[in-house]
């Protein structure tokens, strides 16, 4: 099945693929999409195996709702082309990348993908491919990356690689986060690619901490998170799901407008808040979102 982005992907559960009571309990949290994990979570040793407990995983369910994907290693390692080989199958959405630095990545992971589309006969092109964003290379070449000729859909930010990187220091604050989600955010829309979706927490017990960086990420334009904990699904749905104020308010804001607009005006107030037409789009797009999350 290919990920036709009818409804849009707000949450990315990680698992590791070799561990059967996590990769049985994933499916049954409500994720939109689950992650079944071959690089940082799988021992080199393991990675053989683990492959084929992908393919047995997404084959045993159903893709009506939760979509599969599953994080190959990065493409600079000996691990990446037998990823792709073993796992590319029917039964898979599309392909995580982790530390997407360059569009030379893409291009080779394209190739890699295209000849394994091939060799199970299904359309080249038709499964989804995610890079991760998580060095100062990677966001540094974001915009490049973001705007090349390939089937990606949508980055995401890992966060935890990028500080490390940086030797940076992630508080809760995530101030040093900033400058990297605005050159992903602004690189999506350049690249007219969906909105990127943000990084993990590493805290699983800590759900304020969580949510405080769920609404930084929106704020930045981020359309959803990439997950570690089943907990963080219904907490990633809250924040990037419009609440019925939101609904309400935008629905408000339609209406006042169209009916000012009918007479004439294209600039109004409701409730105290100047309306143009940027605050009228930024309303529509609120309530475009609220449908396909409801349908």
């Amino acid at each position: 099945m290919t990920d036709t982005d009818v409804t849009p992907v707000r949450s990315f559960l990680f698992t590791p693929a070799n561990h059967a009571r996590r990769v049985e309990k994933v499916f049954e949290v409500g994720a939109d999409a689950v992650i079944l994990d071959l690089e940082d979570a799988v021992a080199i040793s393991e990675k053989p195996a683990a492959r084929q407990c992908v393919v047995e995983a997404f084959s045993a369910r159903p893709q009506s709702g939760t979509r599969h994907y599953v994080r190959v290693n990065s493409i600079d390692t000996p691990y990446c082309e037998e990823d792709i080989k073993a796992t590319v199958g029917p039964w898979l959405d599309g392909i995580v990348l982790p530390k997407v630095e360059s569009r030379s990545c893409l291009n080779q992971l394209e190739r890699l993908l295209a000849a394994a589309e091939t060799e199970q006969g299904m359309a080249v092109g038709g499964l989804d491919l995610m890079p991760i964003i998580e060095t100062a290379a990677g966001v540094a070449s974001a915009r490049k990356i973001a705007t090349a000729e390939s089937r990606i859909k949508r980055m995401a930010f890992g966060g935890g690689d990028y500080t490390l990187d940086l030797n940076y220091e992630w508080n809760a604050d995530e101030a040093v986060l900033a400058y990297a989600r605005a050159k992903l955010s602004h690189a999506s829309r350049l690249g007219d690619l969906e909105p990127p979706i943000d990084t993990v927490v590493l805290q699983i017990k800590d759900d304020a901490r969580f949510l405080q960086s769920a609404r930084h990420g929106k704020q930045f334009g981020f359309g959803g998170k990439l997950c570690i904990h089943p907990n963080q699904i219904p907490l990633t749905h809250e924040v990037f799901t419009p609440s019925p104020d939101e609904i309400a308010h935008a629905r408000a804001v339609v209406a006042a407008f169209e009916a000012a607009e009918a007479e004439g005006s294209a600039s109004i107030q409701l409730d105290g808040y100047f309306i143009d037409y940027p605050i009228v789009y930024k309303s529509q797009r609120i309530l475009a979102l609220a449908d396909k999350l409801q349908a």
